[in-house]
């Protein structure tokens, strides 16, 4: 017989500091407590949910003392869905957790020798900064505490909004999201009343059945719109009269895909994207660049920091117009593009092969003959018999995903020996770890995070490199 464990209830806990992850950070005789949803300065009562033996988790049953430095949160989701978890904390506060993370990463934790961290850039805007969103259609969204479930359609169980954290199956319909400018919102609630008015069904991620599976809305500077479907089946009777309906509401939306998706994930990139309606991409620009977005193109989700960002590559590369520079994760081409002014020449790896076809739209859009494209797996493409081809690069640019670069990457970028290398990443902890190889014979010269993703704990970094 299993023994149900009871439940830890600690009172009157002094939240002392921000943590890792997004976290608060309280001790109770001497024990680290972890804490989400708390500010500094906060007094709480904390459900233990976690008990280790150097650290334990919990959730706050009650605030008895709110932090002077405590905001209301300004979304109504707040709490329950997974994202924006530092509404409660002033702006300041965030950039001074994520200055202090990209150090603890780097030296407390990686024990690199860095230079003094130059200040974070923070992000102009604070709401409404992605110009991406994804939302999920589920038929058993999730149930809030004061609803009474046994009360509820069929109907009222369908939703359209953010998969829940730790339920893979819930889905939180979402009223109105403060990530993304409008139509955003206006465009998601009209698809979702249409639906259910029109008896359409909403998918049920665990059986998967059903006709509706995501939307992704992408939004450009300029206020155009693209509006991508996915449907776990084909209906054309229903898929049309919803993509007629939905693009006569909004003329914003000026390109309209649609994908057939009957496969486990929700993941399109191995999926076909038919072009229902409208221009096949729409456009964002930067210093004069014009960057063509398709449904599968990688670009950064905040587009006014992805300039900074840009420009803070640009700057640490230490370009003089002479440099072969390999642009490492290239996506659709853009840091490649955006240094290719003062680059002798620019070569461009990517593994999405639909992203390169971007990249090389873009630079025949964009009048730049200096710049290569090539796409494959990255630990596959780049060997000494790809530089040998191509040529020895004076500088390295590199913006991987999350998890880092392959050690096989690592060890050609050590035998290519650039004079200088630029490591642009979303994760300081897998930097950090890819910065301990190459610090074999490089040296850090530059750090500077950059602030993406306000209201969350995410920083990007960049480190500048030069060959000892």
């Amino acid at each position: 017989m299993s023994r149900k464990k009871k439940d830890i209830t600690l009172e009157n806990v002094a939240i002392e500091s921000v943590a890792a992850e997004g976290k608060a950070l309280a001790r109770i005789d001497g024990t680290v407590l972890f804490v989400p949803f708390a500010v500094p300065g906060d007094i709480v009562d904390v459900r233990v949910t976690k008990k280790k033996k150097n650290y334990m988790e919990g959730s706050i049953l009650r605030i008895v003392s709110p932090s002077a430095d405590r905001l209301e949160p300004f979304c109504s989701h707040f709490g329950t869905c997974g994202g924006c978890r530092w509404q409660p904390l002033p702006y300041a506060m965030q950039l001074e957790a994520k200055q202090r993370q990209t150090y603890d990463q780097l030296v407390r934790i990686g024990h690199l020798e860095v230079p003094e961290i130059q200040p974070i850039i923070p992000s102009e805007k604070t709401v409404f900064y992605r110009n991406k969103l994804e939302f999920t259609f589920s038929s058993r969204r999730w149930i809030d505490a004061e609803e009474d479930p046994e009360s509820l359609t069929p109907k009222e169980r369908c939703g359209l909004g953010f998969h829940v954290g730790k339920f893979f199956d819930k889905v939180l319909d979402i009223k109105r999201c403060w990530l993304q400018r409008e139509p955003s919102n206006a465009i998601r609630l009209f698809v979702r009343q249409y639906a259910l008015e029109h008896d359409l069904e909403f998918f049920d991620i665990r059986e998967h059945t059903g006709f509706l599976r995501n939307m992704f809305i992408r939004t450009a500077e300029n206020g155009d719109v693209m509006l991508i479907m996915c449907f776990h089946h084909e209906d054309e009777q229903a898929r049309t009269a919803l993509l007629d309906a939905v693009t006569a509401r909004f003329p914003e939306i000026v390109s309209t895909y649609y994908v057939i998706n009957g496969k486990a994930n929700d993941s399109i990139a191995d999926q076909e994207c038919v072009l229902y309606k409208g221009q096949a991409f729409i456009c964002e620009e930067m210093e004069g660049l014009k960057f063509r977005i398709g449904p599968k193109s990688f670009y950064q989700t905040n587009a006014q920091q992805a300039y900074r960002l840009y420009c803070t590559a640009r700057e640490f590369a230490g370009l003089t117009g002479k440099e072969l520079v390999y642009d490492l994760y290239t996506g659709t081409g853009t840091i490649a593009q955006f240094v290719s002014g003062q680059a002798s020449k620019v070569i461009g790896i990517e593994y999405v092969p639909e992203a390169i076809a971007d990249a090389k739209m873009n630079a025949e859009m964009n009048g730049i003959t200096n710049c290569e494209f090539f796409a494959g797996d990255m630990k596959d493409m780049l060997t000494n018999e790809f530089i040998m081809r191509h040529g020895r690069p004076d500088v390295i640019i590199l913006d991987p995903p999350r998890a880092g670069i392959h050690p096989d990457v690592a060890q050609v970028i050590l035998e290519a020996q650039p004079a200088r290398i630029v490591y642009v990443s979303c994760n300081p902890a897998s930097q950090a770890r890819d910065l301990a190889i190459l610090c074999e014979k490089y040296r850090i010269t530059a750090v500077r995070p950059v602030d993406m993703f306000p209201h969350t704990h995410h920083v990007e970094n960049v480190v500048a490199l030069e060959r000892i």
